[in-house]
């Protein structure tokens, strides 16, 4: 017998866990509602007491199982206390960064300078305008 490993995280289930859970639940509600549909047929043929009362049940199994599957293969798991807590710490950080003024830009400063011949050097050097 294959032994499960020990669970040593509080890490939620992966996406193909989740989805793997969803088709089966999806899989074995549809299999109810083929049950009930042979159920409402061999209780027609068997003739028992009660009969419209069977045939109802039946029937709304087969008219509601196929709502509820689909309402339950698309439902994610709950979100636990500390991925809520996650989510609202970062939808309050959203909220502050949207609220906070922004700064001023700074205004540019532009440095202008030219090129001049320093005959006594020998070479072109840059003088700061005023």
């Amino acid at each position: 017998m294959k032994k499960q490993p020990v669970l040593i995280t509080d890490a939620a289930r992966s996406q193909d866990a989740q989805l793997r859970s969803r088709q089966i639940r999806y899989v074995s509600m549809m299999a109810v509602r083929a049950g009930c549909l042979i159920l409402g047929g061999i209780l027609i043929s068997a003739q028992v007491p009660l009969l419209p009362l069977w045939l109802a049940l039946c029937a709304l199994g087969m008219v509601l199982l196929p709502w509820m599957a689909v309402l339950i293969a698309n439902d994610r798991p709950p979100k636990s206390k500390e991925e809520r807590a996650a989510d609202q710490a970062a939808r309050e950080d959203v909220r502050r960064a949207l609220e906070e003024p922004r700064p001023a830009e700074p205004e540019h400063v532009t440095i202008d300078s030219e090129i001049v011949e320093d005959p006594e050097e020998g070479y072109a050097t840059r003088r700061r305008g005023d």
